[in-house]
């Protein structure tokens, strides 16, 4: 089975890739159909982001389209960067950028619990299929650590009290937020009823 993934991002592609390995035919959507503009993502939640980027490439194949729209939510932030996340520090802003503001806004709070998010919408012929959602509990951590992963990765510790970026791809691939929902969406395809 062919997938589409809409996102330019390299490195969620190589995960879908990874963690979809032997299931499906990954490919970027905007590699494979020649898009060169990047989807509008004007909605309000990471539900309705995924579902604007999976419905806009649906239209253009009659492969299964998957869009996912993923990021961090902290708690003593009101879940703030949420939808912002990868442009926290500006429109075309670094991962670093990024990190570094988060760290400033959260200095002297002692409240540092944190959650990625990822919602990952399936699409086909213009229609929304499902939506599946996955997340990682963690906290934030006072200082990056580890050279792995991406994003936030360097500041967000989960259980064993490693940052995201200290642990292999890997094992990461297993218990990601992003993990979480494709599995949900594999479940689906095997025990569900796909159109």
């Amino acid at each position: 089975m062919k997938v589409l993934v809409a996102t330019k991002n390299r490195h969620k592609i190589r995960e879908i890739t990874d963690i979809l390995k032997g299931k499906a035919e990954v490919c970027s959507a905007f590699d494979e159909l020649g898009i060169g503009d990047d989807i509008p993502e004007t909605g309000k939640s990471f539900e309705e982001n995924a579902s604007l980027k999976a419905l806009y490439i649906s239209k253009m194949t009659d492969d299964y389209v998957i869009a996912d729209d993923s990021g961090l939510e902290v708690r003593a932030l009101n879940n703030r960067p949420g939808i912002y996340s990868a442009r926290y520090a500006g429109e075309n802003s670094t991962d670093e950028a990024n990190n570094e503001k988060l760290l400033i806004e959260l200095k002297g709070i002692k409240d540092r619990k944190a959650k990625y998010v990822c919602v990952i919408a399936l699409a086909k012929k213009g229609e929304i299929i499902k939506i599946f959602r996955g997340e990682l509990e963690g906290e934030i951590a006072l200082a990056p650590r580890g050279k792995n992963g991406f994003g936030y990765d360097p500041i967000f510790v989960i259980e064993n009290g490693k940052t995201a970026a200290e642990i292999s791809p890997e094992e990461k691939n297993r218990i990601s937020h992003r993990a979480k929902a494709l599995k949900l969406m594999e479940e689906y395809f095997v025990f569900g009823s796909v159109k």
